[in-house]
């Protein structure tokens, strides 16, 4: 369903390793909101809930809610540390159109 790229998998191994709060995997929602009606939302979270879909990959948990699922299926998270777009990437089949900075999409 997602697929995180090595990038992607340390970035979410580093997070979870220093987060204070207990936590077991990266959780991905999909919003409205953002420059093209639909934004990313990515945050820490330590259990799966009910109805979510839940993929390990590379020994990262991912945590997709109901709702998310139909926007995110076929997705790939990468991650980038340079100076003009440091952070998540997203490559996502689903987009119609994606705003300049890549973090909404329609």
């Amino acid at each position: 369903m997602i697929t995180l790229t090595e990038s992607a998998i340390a970035a979410v191994k580093f997070a979870l390793s220093q987060t204070p709060e207990p936590a077991n995997g990266l959780r991905i929602t999909v919003q409205a909101g953002g420059c093209a009606g639909l934004r990313y939302h990515l945050g820490l979270d330590s259990a799966s809930r009910e109805g979510d879909a839940v993929i390990d990959t590379g020994g990262v948990k991912v945590f997709v809610d109901s709702e998310s699922q139909s926007h995110v299926g076929g997705m790939t998270v990468d991650f980038a540390t340079g100076l003009n777009s440091p952070g998540f990437i997203f490559d996502n089949p689903n987009a119609r159109e994606n705003c300049a900075c890549g973090k909404s999409f329609d």
